[in-house]
């Protein structure tokens, strides 16, 4: 994954939610809306988190040092679980309440109600274009590791990427969900309509919130490679000559860029010390090769366990009596 795509496609978003951010919220007020008010503070909501977003870039970024030698690439997740939620408090949370102040008619009236249906042909260009960016990101990330798209997108580590596009595909629901909760309310005339869009805005809201926030802890205190790229891992190491067996493999993401590989690896007793370190030196530069992400890789030598010696009898004890073999 590139750190350079993410960062294009996080600045795209962001760019393209401020300006939104400023034009919802004064169609909302001008055409009496809930809905697009919602829209605003989903876009005010997103602007923030793609703040956030891209100061984890940056501070994720920085070198190792004595005190964080792993580097500082979980920042990203904390920055991620931030963003979450500021979407909860800052998006769903207003929306919830102005669609709960429309319905019991406490809500406002305007009458540029024309601008809030051209704002949100504005909204849809400007928030198609920046979820283009995400999906062509993701398209071209999964031509490369011949995933399927949603397989790609819910696996990956790269929760920075993962946000922007999610925080996309929510908003282009959002204005799907406006535009129809506004046309109701003038057909009808009722701000039923109007509130219950802004709620429903607001529910989409935290539903984005909670995976990304779930996902962002789960990576935060340490997950594992995916399923595939531990089976990678394990037979680069097995196929090593003078290996015998891996005993236990252990991996940790440190970033969506940084993995770290810790294995207990059984080597032929034929071999000697030195050279089992030049095959230990073979693994770590074949795995470096293999899985660009692998930044750190501790094999730990282990002896096999004896294998248990055959009983003197021909017969074998089960429940309280000798069976005894066939050929007996």
């Amino acid at each position: 994954m590139s750190r350079s795509e993410t960062k294009k496609t996080v600045l795209v978003a962001g760019a393209a939610n401020l300006i939104l951010a400023i034009t919802k919220l004064i169609a909302g007020a001008l055409a009496g809306s809930s809905a697009m008010l919602a829209e605003g503070a989903h876009s005010v909501a997103d602007t923030l988190n793609q703040g956030f977003l891209f100061a984890s870039l940056g501070r994720s970024a920085r070198p190792p040092d004595r005190r964080h030698p792993f580097g500082y690439g979980n920042e990203r997740y904390f920055w991620s679980l931030l963003a979450a939620f500021g979407i909860f408090v800052a998006g769903a949370g207003f929306s919830i309440f102005e669609g709960v102040l429309a319905i019991s008619g406490h809500s406002g009236e305007g009458t540029h109600v024309w601008l809030a249906y051209a704002v949100l042909a504005l909204a849809a260009v400007l928030e198609g274009t920046s979820w283009v960016r995400a999906y062509t990101q993701a398209r071209r990330e999964t031509s490369g590791n011949g995933r399927r798209l949603v397989d790609h997108v819910w696996r990956t580590p790269d929760v920075t990427f993962k946000a922007a596009l999610f925080e996309d595909t929510a908003a282009m629901i959002g204005l799907a969900i406006a535009a129809a909760g506004l046309t109701l309310r003038e057909i009808t005339g009722s701000a039923l309509w109007d509130g219950l869009a802004s709620i429903l805005i607001g529910l989409l809201l935290v539903t984005v919130a909670f995976a990304l926030g779930r996902d962002s802890m789960g990576l935060l205190i340490g997950r594992a490679a995916d399923p595939d790229a531990l089976r990678e891992i394990r037979a680069e190491i097995a196929r090593a000559p003078g290996v015998t067996g891996v005993d236990e493999l252990l991996t940790m993401h440190f970033g969506p860029e940084e993995l770290l590989v810790a294995a207990k690896v059984h080597f032929s007793d034929e071999i000697s010390a030195d050279e089992a370190e030049d095959v230990a030196g073979a693994i770590d530069r074949r795995l470096r090769e293999r899985i660009p992400i692998v930044r750190h890789v501790f094999l730990d030598p282990t002896q096999r366990a004896p294998e248990p010696r055959p009983p003197a009898e021909s017969g074998r004890r089960g429940r309280g009596r000798v069976i005894k073999d066939a050929s007996g």
